[in-house]
């Protein structure tokens, strides 16, 4: 995404709005398509990072299905997307069960109890849903606890241990999840003790999930690598490998367009945004992180630092310090960078604010599209 585009995009788009650039969609699935022909893995969109699915016609000429964490989300990628669908939960109720098994291709469990719990159910569809068991490799790689799978006391996977007497009877496939936003080389790390723990059982399994949190398509990717790692899998235990990356298929694709709405002073100056950390963007708070802006830098380095905060009431909805190398003005419009992942699937209407337009931007047209725009009876419905 170029800077030009960023600059047509918010000049078009209304405030407060999410932007996808169709091109760098595209860019995108270019190297994800390149890393399946060249290893036979498998590549699914995680919806749980990213379930715009007015764009699933683009992402499923070249992905080969979804993996979902609710029966909704199993849901919109059978009606939407097409193709697989993996479903895996922490734990189900027993009519998510029944549900996902009309949905699903895989259905993966997190413990041996909810394995046997709901085996009189899955075994009817044998043949049709092949089952997995999530596992705990007990390595981490993780830098924020909260997005660990792998953190001391971690409610995610299947401990070594826990295998010790328990039956793998229908039982085709393993699946680990323990990246967040990651390049090649915690995989490749988290791969080797994966596989001095939980290798003697793969010769009995059809296929291996190496799960989410790949960086596939950002700059400095080990793609050599992940071929090598995927062929070395699939010959060596002679499985179907799957990786489930949500944010590889949106980095760079998206932008939260804003505008100023009053500029007020306490110690510092503050401009007052339409878009809201704890509404619009809530990892800020909860990574915690601070988002790019285009023409946006550090304090101090330009002229004119503002803090920039939301319309709610929570005191802590502030999004973060920048510099300027002009004033900022009411009606003027930012654009903070790479908000497509983790950003539309989390939005609120706290407050009753307003929920961004969902829009797209085709680059070789120039033409921006609003797929979608939120009205009041939307913040109402999800009342009572």
């Amino acid at each position: 995404m170029t800077r030009l585009h960023v600059q047509e995009m918010t000049r078009l788009a209304p405030s407060p709005a999410f932007v996808v650039d169709l091109g760098r969609l595209r860019h995108n699935l270019a190297i994800l398509d390149e890393v399946q022909k060249r290893s036979g893995a498998k590549i699914l969109l995680a919806l749980k990072a990213f379930s715009m699915w007015s764009v699933f016609p683009i992402i499923a000429q070249t992905l080969h299905g979804i993996c979902a964490s609710s029966p909704w989300e199993a849901r919109l990628g059978r009606e939407e997307f097409g193709g697989e669908v993996h479903s895996f939960s922490a734990a189900f109720k027993e009519n998510d069960v029944a549900e996902l098994l009309t949905t699903s291709n895989h259905l993966v469990f997190n413990s041996f109890n909810q394995l046997e719990r709901f085996r009189p159910m899955w075994e009817k569809y044998a043949g049709r849903v092949s089952i997995g068991l999530r596992v705990n490799p007990g390595h981490s790689e993780g830098h924020t606890p909260i997005y660990d799978p792998a953190a001391p006391k971690s409610r995610l996977g299947i401990l070594r241990s826990e295998f010790e007497g328990k039956s793998l009877a229908g039982v085709e496939g393993l699946h680990f999840h323990t990246l967040c936003e990651q390049l090649f080389e915690p995989l490749e790390r988290t791969s080797k003790v994966f596989e001095e723990t939980f290798g003697e059982f793969l010769p009995q399994m059809k296929w291996l999930n190496l799960g989410g949190g790949h960086h596939i398509t950002r700059e400095g990717y080990d793609i050599d690598a992940l071929v090598e790692l995927v062929r070395y899998y699939r010959e060596k235990y002679d499985l179907e490998v799957y990786l489930e990356p949500g944010e590889a298929i949106a980095i760079g694709t998206g932008i939260l367009v804003s505008e100023v709405l009053d500029v007020v002073h306490n110690e510092a100056d503050i401009a007052i945004l339409d878009v809201s950390a704890t509404c619009h963007m809530p990892d800020i708070l909860e990574m915690p992180y601070r988002p790019e802006i285009q023409d946006g830098f550090l304090p101090g380095e330009k002229g004119h630092d503002y803090r920039l905060g939301g319309p709610s009431c929570l005191a802590g909805d502030v999004i973060g310090d920048w510099s300027f190398d002009h004033e900022l003005v009411p009606g003027e419009k930012l654009a903070f960078l790479d908000m497509s992942h983790y950003t539309m699937v989390k939005t609120t209407t706290f407050n009753g604010i307003q929920l961004p337009h969902i829009c797209t931007y085709e680059p070789e047209t120039g033409e921006l599209r609003v797929v979608r725009s939120f009205g009041y009876e939307d913040f109402k419905n999800r009342l009572s």
